[in-house]
């Protein structure tokens, strides 16, 4: 049965689409398959050698060739110049769309495409989806040069082939930056450019992405090495448009931002970058209303989008800045801590804070993406990593007792800043808050929901608050500490076997986290601490709300705690009468 395609009559405006029988689109068996069991999708100019190369490609791994452009004369049944000539470039390129889908749903391959077909949104989701997608780069003069006499292909005929190229380069070039892996071909025979190729697909690897699918919302968290040089590629299919405001902290922009300046530049996306000053105290009304000002005072528009670049403070400003300018601008997450990476960054929480506590003026506000970079973390103190590790484990104490076997196993190497473990911490941690969130994305259940996600912090967020979050107590820091007194209560109350509180300490011992009051270089009071707890946002009806545990993976909230439980378990940690 023939595969040929009938449409409606098209608008008399429009070029009748190509008649295209793709029953005669070849099919090839499989053979030696490349380690991802993907196609490879060369793009590229006109005279980049994506014919040439991907037959060398092809042959050197074992996989059939394919030239889209071959498939398409095929499956119309005339040549690519008659095509032009006789539908126009349009229909020519819903037939290229068509016929490309065909190929990449079939083995893996090599295949060449015509230098237009990733420009299509279509055919770039499609790659991205099936295939590991090469630029084939080469500078203009490369090009002019081998395309000379080229008399067959038809955008050639339109004007002089320098200005043609030099206007398609224009267009072009930062949509083929989309691309998984850039190649610079230049002047290189097609041996060593083929070489260059093969080595840049071994280094390469593909991000981990992880969906937060929630009730009004959908984005995912790409989890990989050096997605900051790569954040334009991975940001320009989700920006409502091609322009964003950075927002960040001095410490990070010395550290990331040009990187992230270049790669956004690369695939044609306009940028303003705005500094703040690293720390806590950042997180205020005054920093707040100097960045709404400078966003307001720029024109922003409405599908302008925010990133944040930095740890939780950049991000939950960030995100709060973006969720109330113009009642809302679309905002991406570019976590750069691991605390930030594997709790912030994800849930879509913002907020800033006042003389009367933490995050109490706030917002949801979900992303559109985020990039969690591990490479970033390599950068990183081992205090930072340490604080970001404890929200790991909280998420395996909460509910994922194979997370928290998984850290007593792996805990070491996360904290050695070992790439692989990085990135499976993150992505298990990610993915058990996602979940979380997806049943309760606005924390408007009665028990347990999202404010699970709240072990330990009760407790963390008081001695933070008794040091004014001014640095000496990282929040990761007064979470590890507030894991061990949760588990303390529960034991006290009667909840937890004594056996699961001694695991964590244990655990938290073996990797020199703090975890005890003690182990911190300063002295606190209970009533201080009882009363930082008292005005917690967590309160409901002026009792005091934790969560507790009934063993590890098993914690529940309870809104009625009595107070002489919590002061004992106070000073029963080190804190003074």
């Amino acid at each position: 049965m023939s595969s040929r395609i009938s449409y409606p009559p098209p608008d008399a405006a429009e070029s009748p689409p190509i008649p295209l029988d793709l029953e005669r689109v070849g099919r090839w068996p499989a053979t030696s398959l490349i380690p991802s069991g993907r196609s490879i999708v060369l793009v590229g100019l006109m005279g980049a050698g994506k014919t040439t190369i991907g037959r060398r490609l092809a042959t050197r791994l074992g996989l059939p060739f394919v030239d889209a452009d071959v498939e398409i004369e095929r499956a119309a049944g005339c040549s690519i110049a008659d095509v032009f000539r006789l539908y126009g470039e349009a229909a020519f390129r819903d037939g290229e769309r068509r016929v490309i889908r065909r190929l990449l749903e079939g083995p893996p391959m090599v295949l060449a495409t015509g230098g237009g077909a990733f420009m299509n949104a279509s055919t770039r989701a499609l790659v991205r989806a099936r295939a590991m997608s090469v630029w084939l780069r080469c500078p203009l003069p490369v090009l002019l040069r081998r395309v000379q006499g080229r008399t067959h292909r038809p955008l050639l005929n339109e004007a002089s082939p320098r200005d043609v190229l030099a206007r398609l380069m224009t267009v072009r070039h930062p949509i083929y930056a989309e691309a998984d892996v850039i190649v610079d071909c230049g002047d290189h025979n097609v041996d060593q450019s083929t070489t260059r190729v093969i080595e840049s697909l071994a280094l390469s690897r593909r991000p981990v992405r992880l969906p937060v699918a929630l009730e009004h919302a959908a984005y995912d968290v790409v989890i990989g090495t050096n997605l900051i040089s790569r954040a334009g590629a991975l940001l320009a299919p989700v920006l409502p448009q091609k322009k964003v405001i950075i927002i960040t902290d001095e410490n990070v922009a010395a550290l990331y931002l040009p990187a992230l300046q270049e790669a956004l530049a690369e695939t044609g996306i306009e940028f303003r970058a705005l500094t703040i000053a690293p720390g806590e105290h950042s997180k205020c009304l005054k920093t707040y209303e100097r960045l709404t000002d400078a966003i307001l005072e720029e024109g922003v528009e409405r599908r302008t989008t925010i990133i944040a670049l930095g740890g939780g403070v950049v991000g939950d400003l960030a995100g709060f800045v973006a969720a109330s300018t113009l009642r809302g601008l679309p905002f991406v997450q570019i976590p750069t801590t691991l605390l930030s990476q594997v709790d912030s960054s994800v849930g879509g929480k913002t907020g800033i804070n006042t003389r009367w506590g933490k995050n109490l003026l706030g917002a949801f506000h979900q992303p559109l993406c985020v990039l969690a970079d591990v490479s970033a973390l390599s950068t990183l103190p081992q205090r930072e990593l340490v604080a970001g590790y404890a929200e790991i484990v909280k998420s395996g104490l909460i509910g994922d007792p194979e997370l928290f076997q998984w850290c007593e196993k792996n805990g070491d190497s996360v904290l050695a800043a070992d790439p692989d473990a990085l990135t499976e911490a993150v992505r298990q941690a990610c993915a058990f808050k996602a979940r979380v969130v997806a049943a309760d994305e606005r924390e408007a259940q009665a028990s347990n929901g999202r404010a699970l996600l709240n072990l330990g912090h009760t407790f963390g967020h008081a001695l933070e608050a008794e040091l004014g979050y001014d640095g000496r107590l990282l929040h990761g820091e007064g979470v590890s500490i507030g894991l061990k007194l949760a588990f303390a209560l529960s034991v006290k109350l009667g909840v937890c076997p004594p056996e699961d509180l001694a695991r964590v300490e244990a655990h938290l011992s073996a990797l020199k986290m703090p975890a005890s009051i003690t182990d911190l270089p300063y002295s606190f009071r209970v009533a201080d601490l009882m009363a930082h707890m008292q005005r917690d946002k967590k309160m409901q009806d002026g009792r005091l709300s934790f969560v507790l545990v009934n063993g590890i993976g098993k914690a529940f909230t309870s809104r009625d705690v009595p107070a002489e439980m919590v002061r004992d378990v106070l000073i029963e940690d080190g804190c003074k009468a």
